[in-house]
């Protein structure tokens, strides 16, 4: 009958599964605890600097901006003039 290789792939399959599990139920990796974390303190930040940053920020993303739309230009005027040349 057909299928036999299928069956017997997936019941090795789930036995490695299982065998993995117990493995992994042994080592308790995922156990843990974050009590004794120090979180860092961080500056505080000023009005004019978050002011600053921000300006800083909307720079970049205009250049990033003019940037895409030169590149998107150029890659339009050379499709459409192969575009041309190919039905000429």
């Amino acid at each position: 009958m057909g299928g036999e290789g299928a069956m017997m792939a997936a019941n090795n399959s789930l036995k490695n599964n299982r065998s993995l599990l117990a493995k992994r139920k042994e080592t308790k990796a995922l156990e843990g605890s974050y009590a004794a974390i120090e979180l860092k303190e961080f500056p505080k930040v000023t009005a004019e600097q978050l002011e600053g940053i921000r300006e800083r920020i909307q720079i970049k993303n205009k250049q990033n901006r003019i940037r895409q739309l030169i590149v998107l230009g150029v890659f339009l005027i050379i499709l459409v003039s192969f575009a041309i040349y190919l039905n000429h």
